[in-house]
């Protein structure tokens, strides 16, 4: 992935991303070629691994275990106007663009058709997610027979992780009076949480 130097996070902002990753897309070269799946992940530390699962009758985990897979995930991204930016009025030389948060994970990729990993991994990533939720559903709430149905539909993936390429290109390389602009401009329309990304982000002398 092509990150200009101003847009590359550090190692630690990229370990915090890694490990705020809620979804994103699978891609596995194949004899078949390049497949991809859009799947809900969760990152596991102690293994250093991103796990989910696919539909059993998606045949990219068909093609078993590979060497060289690849997840993609991006968050907090936006179209950002030309209008925003005081620059324009000053001598009109802006152009459209659009800021994100984005990561390249690469790595070993691992299938899992065994029913107890994936009965583990399938909790762990819908606890995950109703967290935050006043009476969080619980994997058991639902009928045992029901569930070992819905766990033999569906196998485990785990990429083991080699390799992440992080880009935080939230508008660090613009002036100050044109972060302030951005800024505005996101909040105008609503995009709340952008803005205070792009407020977070922004280098210590445009603040």
């Amino acid at each position: 992935m092509y990150i200009p130097k101003h847009f590359e996070p550090s190692d630690e902002a990229g370990q915090i991303f890694l490990r705020s990753i809620n979804s994103g897309h699978l891609v596995s070269h194949t004899s078949a070629g390049l497949i991809a799946t859009f799947i809900p992940v969760n990152f596991q530390e102690e293994t250093n691994s991103i796990v989910g699962h696919l539909a059993r009758g998606n045949q990219q985990w068909s093609y078993g275990t590979t060497e060289d897979a690849l997840f993609i995930s991006t968050s907090n991204d936006s179209y950002v106007s030309p209008s925003w930016y005081v620059s324009k009025q000053e001598h009109g030389k802006v152009v459209p663009t659009w800021d994100y948060m984005t990561a390249h994970v690469y790595g070993e990729l691992v299938i899992h058709d065994d029913v107890c990993w994936l009965r583990q991994q399938v909790s762990a990533l819908t606890n995950k997610f109703e967290a935050t939720r006043a009476k969080p559903w619980k994997l058991d709430d639902a009928p045992e027979d029901y569930v070992a149905g819905q766990l033999r539909a569906i196998v485990g993936i785990e990429l083991k992780v080699s390799r992440i390429e992080v880009s935080f290109k939230m508008s660090q390389n613009k002036t100050k009076a044109d972060l302030d602009g951005v800024i505005a401009g996101l909040l105008k329309d609503g995009k709340t949480n952008i803005s205070d990304k792009v407020s977070e982000l922004r280098p210590l002398d445009k603040k």
